[in-house]
């Protein structure tokens, strides 16, 4: 075939005969592989101009869209001892249903009647408050009664005073008038006895004038007594004011003082109650805290903590609940030079595990067994493996995603980008050039300003 030998088999024996050997002649092989040839570079030529859709594929696992709808964990708010498991795993139960039961493992509440007694405690704290407060109001009273009889023994004083001083204003005169009638009486003397001793008076009129002369002297001397006396009684009136001014303010602060300290006994009894209060309620609380209740409505899990009799720490966790009626969406990754092109709004495809599906990730309407998502959230940070969190949900205008998909399951997600040649595509992935940044609606207005 090769026409390496010098002998010509065709010469010899003739190929008229054998069919097969015939077809396999050079010149007919050489024709059929160059319209193989041909046919295949013009399929290849047109494919090439088929549109193509760009997408960003991402692995990722179902999810819950609300925080509150996603798997969560009880845990116990108090230490205790489980007594009693009111439901199984894999339950329904709804929400404020009981969940377990558990006891007191410390000794400050094993007291069967410790709310009884600490509401008896409250009660006797206020009662003493109140107590205090009447004692406060009883002094406010006395003061205001100090304050009014001090007002009256002050102006009796005042009184006192004023007739003390003009007490010794009168007393003053007469005094002054005792010593004109001295002064008279010494001259009326020394005539009388002038005129006895001249003859012209007797020794009885000379012992009358000298009797009175006694008397005149005696009265100056009782109105210089009286005199002292007024004086004296000023004296008194005027240390009397000042003792009810004193006496007053002692009273005054004495009860005042009584006064505080009554309030602080009453302040510090309220106080002491408001505690108590506080405590009775952390009691009562505390009381509630013993049911473990669901948080909502849901399908109990794994039961971490079990068996009877097994003690909890504060905090501990006890078991696993998926929350019922769940809007599901599909938490996926994506890598910091895909960001941008990731948008709210943009289509996604998805491939759940469990569910077969035929993929064309470049042409997805020939796709099979695929389902349809939209694009929510993106977050604003990296996270652990630097690439972001997209959240996608179920795209209400395809078909709903299957019934039987559970949060945590796989998906594997098609981020559907812009329409654009074949060809182009290959450009763009030889160059290593990204995906274009421009939607179909943003290159036709450009086009247009063009």
């Amino acid at each position: 075939m090769l026409n390496i030998s010098e002998v010509k088999i065709k010469e010899s024996i003739p190929f008229s005969g054998a069919k097969s050997l015939v077809m396999t002649l050079p010149v007919k092989e050489a024709r059929q592989r160059v319209r193989i040839l041909f046919g295949l570079m013009f399929a290849l030529f047109i494919t090439l101009f088929l549109p193509w859709t760009q997408n960003i594929r991402s692995k990722g696992y179902v999810t819950a869209l609300r925080p509150d709808q996603r798997p969560q964990t009880i845990h116990s708010v108090i230490a205790g001892r489980i007594e009693k498991w009111y439901v199984a795993e894999g339950s329904f139960v709804n929400k404020g249903d009981t969940i377990l039961q558990i006891s007191e493992v410390k000794d400050e509440y094993f007291d069967s009647l410790l709310l009884p007694r600490t509401q008896l405690q409250v009660d006797a704290k206020n009662l003493s408050a109140l107590s205090y407060k009447g004692k406060v109001s009883a002094l406010d009273d006395q003061i205001d009664a100090l304050a009014e009889n001090s007002i009256l023994r002050v102006q009796q004083a005042q009184n006192k005073l004023k007739m003390s001083e003009l007490k010794v204003k009168s007393d003053s005169i007469r005094f002054e008038q005792a010593k004109i009638n001295f002064q008279i009486g010494v001259q009326q003397l020394n005539r009388a006895e002038q005129l006895y001793k001249e003859g012209l008076r007797s020794l009885t009129d000379l012992e009358t004038r000298r009797l009175r002369f006694q008397e005149v002297q005696a009265g100056m001397i009782a109105s210089e007594n009286s005199l002292l006396s007024s004086r004296n009684e000023l004296l008194a009136a005027r240390i009397e004011l000042n003792a009810v001014d004193n006496d007053f303010k002692d009273k005054l602060a004495k009860a005042e003082s009584e006064k505080f300290t009554a309030m602080s006994s009453q302040y510090d009894a309220e106080a002491t109650a408001s505690k108590l209060e506080n405590t009775y309620s952390n009691y009562e609380a505390r009381s509630k805290f013993r049911y473990i209740l669901a948080p909502q409505d849901g399908y109990l899990a794994k039961a971490i903590q079990v068996g009877i009799g097994e003690t909890i720490k504060e905090g501990d966790q006890i078991l696993n609940i998926v929350p019922a009626g769940a809007d599901l969406a599909v938490e996926m990754y994506v890598q910091p030079v895909d960001l941008p092109l990731i948008k709210k709004g943009n289509k996604v495809r998805f491939i759940f595990d469990g569910w077969p599906a035929i993929v064309f990730s470049g042409w997805p309407q020939l796709s099979n067994g695929t389902f349809g998502g939209v694009v929510v959230a993106i977050d604003q940070f990296s996270g652990p493996n630097n690439q972001y969190r997209v959240l996608v949900i179920e795209d209400p205008e395809e078909d709903s995603w299957p019934e039987l998909l559970r949060i945590g399951s796989g998906a594997d997600g098609i981020a559907l980008l812009n329409d654009v040649p074949v060809w182009y595509e290959i450009w763009r992935q030889l160059n290593g050039f990204p995906a274009d940044y421009y939607t179909n609606t943003e290159k036709e207005a450009a086009a247009e300003k063009k």
